[in-house]
């Protein structure tokens, strides 16, 4: 029979809606049978909950909300979990990366049907794409239409310098991927999945992208992984077959400028606006900063009790937003050089 501290941690985790550690503790109970002899019991809890997880993770395959409000113990600080509620529709994006969202969705919702033929749903996506081009909304965007919960992977709180740590905090999010359905969003996952051997890599990142390979070949589970990088150039080779689709976002062109920007002044009285010359204006903009220069544009006509949207501002705003993106970028290029200037070259 359970233990007396066992069956109070099954019906404290019950409550706490903590469905990972109900069935650790269920595990354990069955475990401890089987040492006592006890075999056909033990065979059965298993059952049960073998039973129990695959119901569970169904559900959450037909849209219900896992029953888990926030990652506990030492998950807590590898992990912020969020519901999303930000839906395909609301992004504006080019076809390509539209069409290849939506059959990922389908492919999700059809699960059942796909695993009868012994097929999987794509679930492993990379994101690959410049700063603000709607990668990190994706990650939102596929949990709200699934209706799961989105949980960041918190590389801060996961990489350390200790050797073994980093692999093994690692392991717990992979745990987690397991236990939970969710969408599990590694952002900058150049962090951990740079090309080993590079002149300033280190041997504890070697180890812990090595653990990431093995993790991500065993994981079997139901959740939605997502990995999302600035730069694509430094990833490790390996890393691109581990992903069932690898996804580019680019920079909006014309069209896409005006309707993010007709998108985001609705409901703000505008002046005469000439969208073409005002989308040439943005050219080279990211969504991102599109939309912050438009939030801009709409507090200076409200600070100022202007009684619409001036062309003139709207292009002003986005003028500032370039002249800053090109001295982020001078900055970052000199940096580069100065990063390969005193690297140690490779042997």
């Amino acid at each position: 029979m359970a233990s007396a501290e066992q069956l109070k941690a099954l019906l404290k985790s019950h409550i706490e809606g903590d469905e990972g550690r109900f069935f650790s503790i269920a595990m354990q109970v069955a475990a401890h049978e089987a040492k006592r002899g006890h075999g056909k019991l033990a065979e059965e809890l298993r059952d049960m909950i073998d039973s129990a997880k695959s119901h569970s993770q169904k559900a959450g395959l037909a849209g219900n909300l896992v029953p888990l409000n926030k990652p506990r113990g030492e998950l807590v600080g590898l992990l912020s979990v969020s519901y999303p509620k930000t839906r395909l529709a609301d992004m504006i994006l080019d076809e390509g990366v539209s069409e290849k969202l939506k059959r990922a969705i389908k492919e999700q919702r059809l699960f059942s049907k796909l695993h009868e033929h012994g097929l999987s749903p794509r679930r492993k996506l990379l994101l690959v794409g410049q700063p603000g081009t709607g990668k990190t909304m994706t990650a939102s965007v596929l949990a709200a239409e699934l209706g799961i919960p989105l949980f960041l992977v918190r590389l801060d709180s996961l990489i350390t310098k200790f050797m073994g740590e980093t692999a093994a905090k690692l392991r717990q999010v992979f745990d987690a991927v397991g236990n939970v359905r969710g969408v599990y969003f590694f952002d900058e996952f150049d962090a951990i999945g740079s090309q080993r051997g590079m002149a300033n890599d280190v041997g504890e990142i070697r180890r812990v992208l090595n653990s990431f390979l093995q993790m991500i070949d065993q994981d079997q589970s139901y959740s939605v992984i997502i990995a999302a990088t600035n730069h694509p150039e430094i990833l490790d080779y390996a890393l691109f077959r581990r992903f069932d689709d690898v996804i580019e976002y680019g920079l909006p062109n014309q069209e896409q400028i005006a309707a993010m920007l007709k998108r985001r002044l609705v409901g703000f009285k505008s002046g005469k606006l000439t969208w073409r010359k005002i989308a040439e204006e943005a050219a080279g903009l990211s969504y991102a900063e599109i939309s912050r220069a438009a939030d801009e544009a709409i507090k200076n006509a409200i600070i100022h009790e202007h009684a619409s949207i001036a062309e003139g501002d709207l292009i002003r705003t986005l003028t500032e937003r370039k002249l800053m993106r090109h001295k982020l970028t001078d900055n970052n290029a000199k940096g580069r050089l100065i990063t390969h200037a005193g690297s140690t070259p490779t042997k």
